[in-house]
């Protein structure tokens, strides 16, 4: 098969829009959303779903988004479904123009919600090609921008292209985290009566018979926490680099090391330190995605930028114990290698996609991670065993 191309082609009528490659490969097409320009890595997503938590998942930082499903924005926007306050994907790239929305809990339509947030949308591309060619020359650096005049400055759009850094060696999670310490309250959503704010969501969730989990934000989805409660505790936020004494001050059962974006080994930096000194507490530690990374760097291991990394909802995860399959939601591009792991640390997931590590526990401390997204619940409860096993090893230790 023939390596799909994006040449530097003359600039059709009517294009509103151009996504150019720092390698130079141009696509025109239709600008919506927010006019400007946006730089970052131009990655894929395979769901056909969830495109309102894809583009507010703050583990997105830093990329431009090509969806793969043709159809995008035919169920609008709305309040609830989103993953943090505001999006921090870059863009987004899609084969056909969003439409009108046609669902019930539709608030707005798709080009408004992007307007409003000031993000870039660019349609009419080709994205079967665009996603061969990252799946065959890997994820790379690019520009999306929209002129409604089509007046682009494509030598100045390359340059741009080109002189972003990468995410490799980038710390992106002191950008997305919150700035102050905080209590979280609210449980999972359920159709016909929102977020469950009643028992175990509020005053509930926050009581002193529930474990208390103190959760550092690396970049977290708000469903993470929302399935925290669920299953049974009550949770405290701070910044990601919240000091050991700051998190203790508060006094955990257990603590949660949140999703995020960016080069795990660069936020390492400042938040391996601390969580080592969380490990030798002995207190029951749960990471994801992001999380997973940095628990696997603090006892010794590495990670390693991945060629093209997992972003879907439907990528199968084996458990090795058991042989059990679940289907999860995946975001990451740097992968924990599974060579480095140290001896105390056992390997309990594995990607049936690749064969790469999607999860480990550590033998001789309350301490296990995943690399995919159990909250996002594509199983749709394939992985909420996960929660309850964490909070159930809170309620073990107390």
């Amino acid at each position: 098969m023939a390596e799909p191309e994006f040449p530097h082609a003359p600039m059709p009528e009517g294009a509103t829009g151009v996504l150019v490659l720092a390698n130079g490969e141009v696509a025109w097409g239709r600008g919506f959303g927010a006019e400007g320009a946006a730089v970052g890595e131009v990655c894929f997503h395979t769901a056909m779903t969830g495109y309102q938590e894809i583009m507010t998942d703050p583990s997105f930082a830093g990329q431009i988004i090509t969806f793969t499903f043709p159809h995008i924005g035919n169920v609008g926007a709305n309040p609830d479904d989103v993953e943090a306050d505001n999006p921090h994907a870059l863009g987004m790239i899609v084969r056909e123009d969003p439409t009108a929305p046609s669902n019930f809990r539709a608030m707005e339509n798709l080009d408004g919600w992007m307007k409003r947030h000031t993000r870039i949308g660019l349609a009419g591309i080709d994205t079967r090609a665009l996603t061969r060619r990252i799946r065959s020359g890997g994820a790379p650096n690019g520009v999306v921008a929209h002129s409604p005049t089509g007046a682009f400055d494509l030598d100045a759009l390359l340059q741009m292209a080109r002189g972003w850094p990468g995410l490799e060696g980038m710390d992106l999670a002191k950008d997305v985290t919150r700035e102050t310490h905080g209590t979280w309250a609210g449980g999972i959503w359920k159709l016909g009566f929102g977020f469950d704010v009643g028992e175990g969501a509020a005053d509930g969730a926050q009581s002193a018979a529930r474990p208390h989990v103190v959760a550092i934000d690396y970049g977290s989805k708000f469903n993470i926490f929302r399935n925290i409660v669920q299953a049974g505790a009550k949770v405290s936020v701070v910044p990601a680099n919240a000091t050991f004494d700051e998190i203790m001050a508060l006094g955990p059962d257990g603590i949660f090391l949140s999703n995020g974006p960016g080069d795990p080994a660069a936020t390492g930096e400042y938040a391996v330190p601390v969580i080592r000194q969380l490990l030798d507490t002995g207190k029951p530690l749960f990471g994801i995605c992001l999380g997973h990374q940095l628990l696997a760097l603090a006892v010794g291991a590495r990670t390693t930028k991945m060629f093209q990394g997992h972003r879907g909802a439907n990528h199968p995860v084996k458990r090795v114990d058991d042989g059990a399959v679940e289907i999860t939601s995946m975001n990451h591009g740097f992968a924990v290698e599974r060579d480095s792991l140290p001896a105390n640390a056992r390997e309990t997931h594995v990607s049936l996609f690749d064969g790469s590590n999607a999860g480990i526990e550590l033998t001789d401390r309350p301490a296990f991670s995943v690399q995919y997204h159990p909250e996002a619940s594509p199983g749709p409860q394939d992985s909420f065993y996960l929660f309850e096993r964490f909070v159930g090893a809170l309620r073990e230790s107390i």
